[in-house]
């Protein structure tokens, strides 16, 4: 038997899946927090600032991994041959010339600006925008294969946005990795800075990176933004590998820390949405929905279909980034799941000042009662927005609570609500906002057909999907398609896992593991014809909606 480990790094949590590597049988699964991020810490939702420190990562890392073998049966580590990691992105840190976060050295241990700089971390706006300024100046639109518009959720505009803000990371900085980089290059003892292997996936889609210029945008580029920028691109790299590659075997140390051999291949890391996609069975013409706090969206496309054709607004096209040998697409949501725990928290306001502050129950009381009130928000809300008639959804609402990544990013934009009166409900304005994140989809499958693009199936992974089916229901009628939802809980790491399979030499290419490794699907969900009917009405009032609040409020 062999064996090969999933990493699955997402914003709150990292999780191990150890699974069978002929089969897909997930042997064991151990979920790891971070402790840090868990307090607040380093974070400032004010102004859109979130980082993370690398040692949260480590943690997780050590810590999920040897709970995740000690379920196993015993031999489990000694067969297993090989490792992977997804993780969030863009979600770039500054390093030193060995290729250490400024985070891990003792000077830099508590300061934001030398942490990951985490993919919802939106204090770069201004940057972006600059950039975005400076490719419609040049001769060459540097963003032109990441849909045309740079995001401040992206690679160079959050390291600019660093550089100016703290002199000290400034001074230090040799370099900068992606997290889904660093991990792979951490476990296999590498200790500088240019040997690390960088993710085609992550520089493709974020970095401006594209083989027609020569890798990365030209430091004439980069330096007429800022000179902040100057003798970054020399420091950084020409290449990127795609994920299915060894970047090397487990180091001495971490094999001791993890309780495994220096045998285990570690393959290139990539970002969580597309080892999902591939973990969920993506093909061609097929739309692969990563639902969680946000959504992505992948696919994967021959190279005949796509030619020289520019996707406009959306958020890159890739050779390689899902699966060698293709083009990746991507697309997403920057809110899906964040809209509605925002809701939850507005609702949980007389919970904690209200009766968190009587002096009729004592506390234990108290706190037993408030946590069960707000558990039970959510379902609670469903059951009674299921009730509502589509004929009497008059509330509606964007979904740009946290800006809009895709068609076409702008994260200066805040979510709007309109048609409430004085009977609106919770209920009524909780099935809005489920009805917003289902039209921002719309908007999406909309783009890519509108550019070219064939979409016969979608594919839905995550929590949300497995969890609520009113949410899945209302995204099938609203796109007038049908829905499959992956079986296992864990499709980003089981994708993870099928890379490493590719990358110990399981298989020749990941198109081999997915067939092998498939989890398959938990439920279909049909659209309902009057349903989809109705809803394409409501739709174009969306649209009204986003257009007046894009061009009124926020332009």
């Amino acid at each position: 038997m062999k064996y090969v480990i999933g990493l699955d790094y997402g914003s709150d949590s990292a999780r191990a899946i150890v699974v069978n590597a002929a089969t897909g049988e997930t042997l064991a699964t151990a979920v790891k927090y971070y402790s840090r991020w868990q307090k607040g810490l380093y974070c400032n939702p004010a102004i859109n600032q979130y980082r993370q420190h690398p040692l949260d990562y480590i943690e997780a890392l050590e810590i999920s991994v040897k709970e995740a073998l000690a379920q196993c049966p015993a031999g489990t580590a000694e067969n297993v041959v090989g490792i992977a990691f997804d993780t969030t992105g863009s979600t770039p840190a500054f390093t030193d010339a060995n290729g250490t976060p400024l985070a891990l050295l003792p000077e830099f241990a508590e300061n934001p600006n030398a942490m990951f700089v985490l993919w919802k971390d939106h204090t770069a706006i201004k940057e972006a925008a600059e950039i975005n300024e400076a490719c419609q100046k040049s001769d060459v639109d540097y963003s032109a294969y990441e849909g045309g518009i740079y995001s401040s959720e992206w690679f160079w505009a959050k390291a600019l946005h660093v550089l100016r803000q703290d002199e000290a990371v400034r001074a230090k900085a040799y370099s900068i990795v992606e997290y889904c980089e660093w991990l792979p290059a951490l476990i296999t003892g590498v200790n500088k800075s240019d040997d690390i292997v960088r993710s085609r996936c992550a520089c493709g889609h974020k970095a401006m990176w594209h083989e027609k210029w020569g890798g990365l945008p030209p430091e004439e580029f980069l330096t007429s933004i800022d000179p902040v920028l100057a003798g970054f691109r020399a420091r950084l790299f020409d290449k990127t590998e795609t994920a299915d590659k060894p970047v090397g075997h487990l180091s001495e140390e971490w094999a001791k820390r993890l309780g495994l051999t220096t045998n285990v291949v570690v393959a290139g890391g990539a970002f969580d949405c597309h080892m999902g996609a591939v973990g969920a069975g993506v093909t061609p013409h097929t739309f692969v929905r990563v639902i969680g706090t946000s959504t992505c969206d992948v696919m994967v496309a021959d190279y005949e279909e796509i030619g020289d054709n520019l996707i406009k607004g959306i958020c890159g096209q890739v050779d390689g980034s899902v699966i060698p040998g293709m083009v990746g697409l991507e697309a997403g949501q920057s809110g899906f799941g964040d809209i509605y725990a925002w809701f939850k928290r507005v609702l949980e306001f007389p919970l904690h000042n209200i009766i968190g502050q009587s002096t009729l129950i004592d506390d234990n009381l108290k706190a037993q009662l408030i946590e069960e009130a707000a558990d039970r928000i959510i379902p609670a809300l469903t059951v009674e927005a299921e009730k509502i008639p589509i004929s009497e959804s008059t509330i509606i609402a964007t979904d740009w609570m946290n800006g809009r990544r895709t068609p076409d990013a702008n994260q200066l934009l805040k979510g709007t609500i309109t048609g409430l009166t004085l009977s609106s409900t919770a209920p009524r304005i909780f099935r809005a906002l489920v009805e917003a994140t289902a039209f921002g989809s719309k908007a999406i499958v909309d783009r890519f057909r509108n550019e070219g693009v064939r979409i016969d199936n979608v594919i839905g992974i995550g929590g949300i999907a497995l969890k609520s089916p009113f949410v899945m229901q209302t995204l099938s009628d609203v796109l007038n398609m049908p829905i499959k939802v992956c079986r296992t809980d864990q499709a980003c790491a089981l994708g993870a896992a099928m890379f490493a399979a590719t990358a110990a030499g399981v298989y020749n290419k990941v198109e081999e593991a997915q067939a092998a490794m498939s989890s398959g699907f938990a439920d279909e969900y049909q659209p309902n014809p009057q349903n989809a009917v109705a809803y394409q009405e409501i739709y174009d009032n969306y649209l009204k909606l986003g257009q007046f609040t894009e061009k009124e409020l926020f332009s």
